[in-house]
């Protein structure tokens, strides 16, 4: 399995919030080449300004390894985190962030510049099917503005 592969999981999760109304981002948790958890963000649904796709799989990957702490992980999700999704991935300590689409307005860089707020010891990737995840973005856009 490859990174673009993951991603593609990591789409399918933001379609479901696209198909909830609801902003489409999604994530997933993969450990030793196999899916832990998912999440798409459900801040509507919640009423929850804090139900992140990010967050929802972090809470998912703790509960079902019983640790609060993800250093042989990889996380994908289809947008670049925001900043508070960038605490906690800080705080997980995963051992790798993957990301697909930029978010110039809401993104973590917005804050932290070229500063990475993740854990020293996270390696990070970005642009994965960047074009794919920006596009699921514009079309829900499009769509609300209608």
């Amino acid at each position: 399995m490859n990174d673009e592969h993951y991603m593609r999981q990591a789409l399918a999760q933001a379609q479901n919030a696209f198909d909830e109304d609801e902003v489409p981002v999604g994530a997933i948790i993969v450990l030793n080449d196999k899916i832990i958890a998912r999440g798409y963000n459900q801040v509507e649904k919640l009423n929850d300004p804090t139900a992140h796709a990010e967050i929802i799989a972090l809470t998912s990957a703790f509960n079902f390894l019983g640790s609060k702490y993800l250093p042989e992980a990889t996380i994908y999700v289809t947008v670049e985190p925001c900043v508070m999704c960038a605490g906690a991935l800080y705080w997980s300590k995963i051992g790798r962030i993957v990301y697909g689409a930029a978010d110039e307005k809401n993104g973590y860089k917005r804050v932290a510049g070229e500063v990475s707020p993740f854990h020293p010891k996270t390696l990070l990737k970005t642009g994965v099917l960047k074009n794919e995840c920006a596009e699921l973005m514009k079309e829900f856009f499009r769509q609300r503005r209608k």
